[in-house]
């Protein structure tokens, strides 16, 4: 069909452009429709739970954008190296590929992805691979691919073999209509991106299998997420990423957003942190299937006032990009979670001053932050 290869050549020119954004991975489209699967509609169906294994086997879907490769890490130190399995269309580095087990997973190849799961025995199903953001907008029919149907042959086979699936949300689930300041767990929810309308789609669809199935589905809306390890990719919040680059390697940061433009935000650490924490909650605990999850909210002027105290001649200007800053005015500016804090115990770790000094001790070895330091 033209639309199949059509998504195939955008797919496959995505792949030579793009970084890695937070949990992105850009797959080939092989086709487009109904699962093949349907579930039966008395079915009843029961995760196994630590009772039943001393250990759960974990698949990670879409691993090498910019969550996967760490939370495999703190997985494997968790539950042994051999019972993480990574996955991705993409080839990895070599210091990611003899880390631990890594195998190829099309997410939209429905019965390559089920082999997978019944061949390693998979208890726990964390699902990363989607298209960000601005990346999605640039894409409308490769994002719809990807994110939608790509989750439903998620869904399915999760549902089929008793697993405890994980599916990320995001801040771009809410939109213009949505209280932003804070923003809670349950409120209206008008995304205007086909990133946020996918997300959106995945919570309530998790949240559908889970009272119609039992399917044990648990998910986080993550805020903007900052990590060392990854360069920016398609993402709104990515900035907050590209400043502390700009800031070692020339001392001068081009914002795309407006310096008052106010977003939650979180360390990666804290991220993945909590990702475990709700996998491993018990059943019981957990009132919602969808929780908010925050750590500290800042504007780019504010960040860059906290950067500078390391590179004091950093020079910051600001190119407004109108796509990414239409995006960013429809999201949350403060992220009520008061629901993980009560449910499950979710405190974080890193408030701003700690992110940069953590970002710095990884990136900076530069004379600048020598001399600063």
């Amino acid at each position: 069909m033209p639309i199949v290869r059509n998504l195939g050549r955008a797919a496959s020119q995505l792949l030579q452009s793009s970084g890695c954004g937070c949990g992105i991975s850009i797959l080939p489209v092989r086709s487009i429709g109904v699962s093949p699967r349907q579930v039966a509609s008395d079915a009843s169906f029961h995760s196994v739970t630590f009772a039943e294994s001393d250990h759960p086997r974990v698949l990670i879907t879409g691993g090498l954008g910019q969550l996967g490769v760490g939370l495999a890490k703190l997985l494997r130190k968790r539950f042994g190296k051999n019972n993480v399995i990574l996955s991705d269309i993409r080839k990895p580095a070599d210091n990611v590929f003899y880390s631990g087990p890594f195998i190829f997973a099309d997410i939209l190849d429905y019965k390559n992805l089920r082999e997978i799961v019944v061949n390693n025995r998979i208890t726990w199903l964390f699902h990363y691979s989607a298209l960000l953001s601005a990346v999605g907008e640039a894409n409308v029919p490769l994002a719809r691919a990807v994110n939608i149907t790509g989750l439903h042959n998620v869904l399915d086979i999760a549902a089929e073999h008793n697993l405890r699936l994980f599916v990320p949300s995001t801040i771009g689930a809410f939109g213009p209509t949505s209280p932003r300041d804070p923003t809670p767990d349950l409120c209206i929810q008008r995304p205007r991106t086909i990133y946020g309308v996918s997300k959106v789609h995945a919570e309530l669809m998790g949240e559908y299998y889970h009272y119609r199935y039992g399917l044990d589905f648990r998910c986080l809306r993550y805020p903007g997420i900052i990590s060392a390890d990854s360069q920016p990719g398609g993402g709104t919040t990515d900035y907050a990423v590209q400043i502390f680059h700009d800031a070692i390697k020339t001392g001068k940061f081009k914002c795309n957003l407006k310096p008052d433009t106010r977003l939650p935000m979180m360390y990666i650490d804290d991220c993945l942190k909590a990702t475990l924490e709700v996998m491993e909650a018990p059943a019981e605990s957990l009132t919602m299937r969808t929780y908010n999850i925050s750590a500290m909210s800042f504007t780019p002027e504010e960040l860059a006032q906290e950067v500078q105290k390391y590179v004091p001649e950093l020079q910051v200007t600001y190119n407004v990009d109108q796509v990414r800053q239409a995006i960013a005015d429809s999201w949350p500016m403060n992220f009520d979670d008061s629901n993980a804090r009560r449910d499950w115990g979710w405190k974080h770790d890193y408030d701003l001053p700690e992110l940069v000094t953590t970002m710095f001790s990884y990136l900076g070895s530069d004379s600048r932050i020598a001399q600063a330091n």
